[in-house]
């Protein structure tokens, strides 16, 4: 697995971090989510324990990078029961659907579903293209029906559809100046309920029928409103919150005057606020989260013999300063062996940002915290550090992340690499592709925030 990264520095540690890297994911898997949690019998869907009587037909869709998946999922669980399905997710993502998977769908599956491809993180056409499906959808879900909508993360931007007077291009430009900000994702998100027709439990309002949510979380502490913008739940958030962001980042007068003006109205109570009430015929489940990808890696860990811990799972801040203050930990553990005693497998999950001002290299925030924490753990044989993005994409790039051990500054310097400059430049996927630390899975069909694991022998 991964040759080029297992072949040179610290090769026993990078290993174990990619095992727990694989059971982490494994613990993520989408479609064992689904499966573990549904069935049907004796015409009742029973959903973590919970029973709903169905007598008229059943919907699915599903949006966000594991869509497909959890959809197959769906599938094999009530199979010819669907009447009509809509999944959404990310260019490359819809492979369940593949021949790898053609074999146990009967010749009426294509029928089934619509399965459309859209961007992330920035929308595109097909993002709207796939929301207006997806309303299209519930609307045909009648008093009697039952609407199953599963959501992962990437939802908010793979799912889109603007305020009326908000164009396409208005929303990706609002998103870009968000991702560029340095904001938090529940911050983010905020500001695209306020400009979305179906975010903020406004999809919630449109069907009549029962509507039951099966939630992969990929938020901090894994609230509801925030994962995917909360499109079935209820909403605490408000245009004033909205309005607040955006001028605490600076974004506010960079906006586009269609989504300051909807922001401005709102603030005046002259736009209809998002759903605030909790609805009875509404059931969300949240599935899968980093707190479970965390525990599996931890498992693992202790399975090899490790001291493990999990030091937390609400991991936030700015990437390059959350991997400095993380390897100063590591520095104490291999000098002290304090706070905790080798062999040890430290892991955190949560959500790292990074804040960019005018132009930027390539990169995200799991590669710009591998390319930090490299420069702390420089000669601290035996360390070993991945981080990674959990859907196998971080930020726009082809890379989850990247893995790094006390030998990559040497490889650096070999190779005339100044980690410094490519970090202020915001370029850390090409130094780590340079330094032969970058971390490319490919899709992972999931999507549980980013992991960060390190490995002290």
């Amino acid at each position: 697995m991964y040759p080029e990264l297992v072949n040179h520095g610290d090769v026993e540690s990078k290993k174990v971090a990619l095992e727990l890297m694989r059971a982490a994911l494994e613990s993520a898997n989408p479609y064992n989510a689904v499966r573990n949690v549904i069935r049907f019998e004796d015409g009742r869907l029973i959903v973590k324990g919970e029973e709903f009587s169905v007598s008229g037909d059943i919907y699915v869709l599903a949006f966000g990078k594991a869509a497909s998946a959890m959809a197959k999922a769906v599938y094999d669980a009530l199979g010819g029961r669907i009447k009509e399905g809509v999944v959404v997710t990310k260019y490359g993502y819809a492979s369940p659907f593949g021949d790898d998977y053609a074999s146990p769908f009967d010749a009426g599956y294509p029928e089934v579903f619509k399965i459309i491809e859209a961007g992330h993180p920035i929308p595109d056409e097909n993002s709207l293209k796939g929301a207006q499906m997806g309303v299209e959808l519930a609307k045909k879900v009648g008093e009697n029906d039952l609407l199953l909508v599963l959501i992962s993360g990437g939802g908010s931007a793979l799912f889109t559809l603007p305020e009326d007077g908000i164009s396409l291009q208005d929303k990706i430009k609002t998103n870009e100046l968000l991702l560029k900000s340095g904001a938090k994702i529940y911050e983010i998100n905020t500001v695209r309920k306020h400009i979305s027709k179906v975010k903020g439990g406004k999809l919630a309002r449109i069907v009549r029928g029962t509507l039951i949510s099966l939630i992969l979380s990929d938020v901090v502490g894994d609230p509801l409103e925030a994962i995917a913008s909360g499109p079935t739940v209820k909403d605490p958030t408000t245009f004033q919150d909205a309005r607040r962001i955006l001028k605490l980042y600076r974004v506010w007068e960079k906006l586009p005057p269609s989504v300051r003006e909807h922001i401005e109205l709102g603030f005046r109570g002259e736009r209809e606020e998002t759903l605030k009430e909790e609805l009875s015929r509404v059931h969300n489940f949240i599935i899968g989260s980093v707190s479970m990808a965390c525990e599996a890696a931890k498992r693992r860990a202790e399975e090899l013999g490790l001291n493990a811990y999990i030091l937390t799972t609400t991991l936030e801040g700015e990437a390059r300063e959350v991997a400095l203050g993380f390897g100063s930990i590591l520095e104490e553990i291999y000098h002290k062996n304090r706070p905790f005693k080798k062999p040890c497998a430290l892991i955190m999950g949560g959500e790292t940002t990074v804040t960019i001002e005018g132009e930027a290299g390539k990169g995200g925030p799991s590669q710009e915290f591998a390319l930090s924490i490299a420069r702390k753990i420089k000669g601290l044989g035996g360390i070993a550090v991945l981080a990674m993005d959990t859907d196998g994409t971080d930020g726009p790039t082809d890379a989850a992340g990247g893995l790094v051990d006390s030998f990559t500054m040497e490889v650096f310097e070999k190779e005339k690499i100044d980690a410094e400059a490519y970090l202020n430049a915001h370029n850390a996927y090409e130094a780590l592709k340079k330094g032969k630390a970058l971390l490319i899975t490919g899709p992972t069909g999931t999507n549980v925030n980013s992991i960060v694991i390190a490995v002290v022998l």
